[in-house]
């Protein structure tokens, strides 16, 4: 199911953790987060991607890593109880070619409308969208407390 442009339902529900623990919801969000997921899409990535195009002068493609997470798959990798995955409004993401620090700070600066933008531990950078966004950025580094960035 196409999402946007760009972007398909199943980029945002693939998980070999929910795969290998029989955590079968996982692959039939409900209603609420389809919308949600393409609102994402439409008002965050598709722009993102666009601009990162744009500023690397060819098509550049955002992956993926985690999407959606029903409640068990959220317990189950250890993700925060009140996790914007669960409900389809958070993507953890990077950019190939591009380091992580470099994605973190484009994402930051382009412009672009976001609710959060989180550099983790280094790995991924995790990006959301809602319908009242704050435009917070933290940066998450193992063994110390996270960090409120402006």
């Amino acid at each position: 199911m196409k999402l946007s442009e760009h972007f398909d339902l199943s980029e945002f529900i693939n998980s070999p953790t929910a795969t290998a623990q029989n955590i079968s919801e996982q692959f039939n969000p409900p209603a609420e987060v389809i919308t949600n997921l393409t609102n994402l899409c439409n008002n965050l990535l598709e722009p993102l991607r666009a601009k990162i195009s744009e500023k690397l002068g060819k098509d550049t493609p955002i992956r993926i890593t985690s999407g959606y997470r029903c409640p068990r798959l959220n317990k189950a990798v250890g993700g925060v109880p009140n996790s914007q995955h669960q409900t389809g409004e958070a993507v953890d993401t990077h950019v190939d070619g591009m380091s992580i620090e470099d994605w973190y700070q484009f994402v930051k600066s382009c412009g672009v409308k976001f609710d959060q933008c989180i550099q983790e531990f280094d790995s991924w950078a995790h990006i959301s969208y809602t319908t009242v966004n704050r435009g917070e950025c933290w940066r998450y580094v193992r063994g110390l407390s996270p960090k409120k960035e402006a």
